[in-house]
């Protein structure tokens, strides 16, 4: 099904940047957004929830270049310890 919308040019460069900011293409960045409506006002109340909302929405597993997560957070870990503050 195809659909054809006129958007307020705001919120059409809004859409346009989010999505760049993920790296989709417009379309598929409206589309995730209108799949997941149903979910507004559904908050995850069990870790287990969140684990497989962030699973259903792709959010896991999104970092393909991470090999090792562990090791990666040990990382991040170790530079946040050693930031010099200002």
């Amino acid at each position: 099904m195809s659909i054809t919308l006129d958007l307020p040019q705001e919120l059409e460069s809004e859409l346009a940047t989010e999505a760049a900011q993920l790296g989709l293409p417009l379309s598929e960045y409206v589309l995730r957004l209108l799949s997941t409506r149903s979910l507004v006002g559904q908050v995850p109340t069990t870790g287990a929830e969140l684990v497989a909302y962030w699973q259903r929405e792709g959010v896991i597993g999104m970092r393909s270049d991470i090999v090792d997560s562990q090791a990666h957070a040990r990382q991040i870990r170790h530079k946040a310890e050693r930031r010099v503050r200002e």
